[in-house]
């Protein structure tokens, strides 16, 4: 690549063959001001990564506030994206390349030492000149700041450039940087259209057609000004693979499991799933339904999974703790119940939008009393596919709660894996309707496995009154401490 001094840009000379820098791994980083669509610049180019053979990572860059202010450091949003020839198990410590609409996002990152010292930085250059003083001397203060790196900094008019083709450049830049990373990574055009095709299906068809404009309008100017090339060797794959979030996985793997209601109430980073969920599920009979809040969310999967549905609520950890007393009253009442924790930073409202696996010691203790409940957590996408139909199996199987815990890393991060076989014996059985036989108490635990028969309302001969108080094989209210210590003890 050229090195450029702070104040000049490339030169627009044609350039000589680029050097193919040939490396196992590399880190990139698209960062730009919120609603600039560097996100979906970086998921395009982690997807396409992945079909063509890379392992893949990623992680998005979100800011704390829904709509910062512009130029701004806290204002960075984007995405980081590993990729390797070997299957890529986590984020790396710091990025090789940087594609930044502004200098304030990238100063974000530079303090944040999310950067290799000797990182490439391509950055919008329109700031440098800008009318503005002020933006002129933001600038110039972000550039001494960084000045004691190694970075390399190269210039590119990414605002000029779109204007070419768009009217509105901030809502262009995404596909002309997307162009940018495609020539110097070797990405292939026709899948990064195909992406975009699928992305824009919805839209008019001009969108669409602006929207390859200014792929291949970046992907030009890097073939003309741009002298080096990074490639990331790809493996061949030999079993048909599948690209997809973490959130996605869990979606997809509450399907393969036959589960027919998601109760939930939006709360990041777990909204997503719900979100990917109500596109699809109604074709496999399913139903998402949004309650007024968290406490009834966990009402209602209760309440389906008691009229003998398979039912699961998702949220994150303020809402883990809003859903503590259906919880309670699922385990007293041997009722299944599969509750996916999408977790972020606590406590309280804490931190929304950062990584952290904050909810372990409130999903296995943030109980009153004795309630055994059982704990999945997933450390990959497949693993949140194939976590679901382990966790409903369970459920079912043992009328407990299992929590299965996630969190924002593997929520919003893109990995390949191999595509699921899918297997009949993951869904989800039809409850037994049969008349219950005579004499047979709702809570008429077994010596042996400590499980009782799920009785379904509406079932001949199945009448009995549920309560979350403690309770004898009758469904009997009974404070008498041997009817306390042995509901507890076969609950066990």
């Amino acid at each position: 690549m050229v090195r450029t001094d702070q104040n000049t840009e490339p030169s627009s000379s044609p350039r000589g063959a680029p050097t193919v820098l040939r490396v196992p791994q590399h880190t990139v980083e698209v960062v730009s001001d919120s609603g600039e669509g560097a996100q979906k610049c970086a998921q395009i180019f982690g997807r396409v990564s992945a079909k063509m053979g890379n392992g893949v990572w990623t992680v998005e860059i979100i800011p704390a506030e829904i709509q910062p202010p512009p130029r701004t450091p806290t204002s960075a949003s984007g995405n980081r994206i590993r990729i390797g020839t070997q299957p890529v198990t986590n984020w790396g410590d710091h990025a090789n390349l940087v594609v930044a609409f502004n200098e304030q996002v990238l100063l974000e990152r530079h303090r944040l030492d999310a950067l290799a010292t000797d990182a490439t930085i391509l950055i919008e250059d329109m700031w440098a000149e800008h009318d503005d003083p002020d933006i002129r001397k933001a600038w110039n203060d972000a550039m001494d700041e960084m000045g004691d790196r190694a970075y390399r900094f190269i210039h590119v008019p990414m605002e000029q450039e779109c204007l070419t083709i768009t009217d509105n450049p901030r809502r262009g830049k995404n596909m002309f940087a997307l162009g940018l990373l495609a020539w110097l990574y070797f990405r292939d055009l026709e899948k990064i259209r195909a992406f975009i095709e699928a992305e824009f299906a919805k839209k008019a068809k001009a969108l669409h057609e602006q929207n390859v404009a200014l792929l291949d309008l970046g992907y030009r100017w890097a073939e003309e000004h741009l002298d080096v090339r990074i490639e990331v060797p790809t493996l061949d794959v030999t079993r048909p693979m599948v690209v997809m979030n973490g959130n996605q996985a869990l979606a997809l793997g509450a399907v393969a499991a036959g589960m027919e209601l998601c109760s939930m109430y939006p709360i990041t980073p777990a909204t997503s799933a719900s979100h990917f969920l109500s596109d699809i599920f109604e074709k496999f009979g399913g139903i998402v339904h949004q309650a007024e809040d968290e406490i009834a969310a966990a009402g209602v999967a209760l309440g389906a999974s008691f009229a003998g549905r398979v039912a699961f609520t998702v949220t994150s950890g303020p809402g883990l703790a809003l859903k503590t007393e259906f919880i309670g009253l699922a385990v007293m009442t041997e009722m299944p119940l599969v509750l996916v924790d999408v977790q972020r930073g606590g406590p309280s409202t804490g931190l929304p939008t950062k990584v952290e696996q904050s909810d372990l010691l409130a999903a296995l203790f943030g109980q009153p009393g004795d309630a055994p409940h059982v704990i999945l957590a997933p450390a990959t996408m497949e693993e949140c596919f194939h976590c679901m139909t382990t966790a409903r199996r369970i459920a079912e199987a043992f009328r407990c709660v299992v929590i299965v815990l996630s969190d924002a890393n593997l929520a919003t991060g893109v990995q390949p894996f191999p595509r699921p076989d899918v297997n009949e014996h993951w869904l989800a059985q039809p409850p037994d309707l049969s008349p219950v036989p005579d004499g047979l108490r709702p809570y008429e635990w077994d010596p042996e496995s400590g499980l009782s028969p799920r009785i379904v309302p509406g079932q001949p001969g199945g009448m009995y009154t549920a309560t979350g108080l403690s309770h004898d094989e009758a469904s009997h209210v009974g404070y008498t401490p041997d009817v306390h210590e042995r509901g507890c003890v076969i609950r066990r």
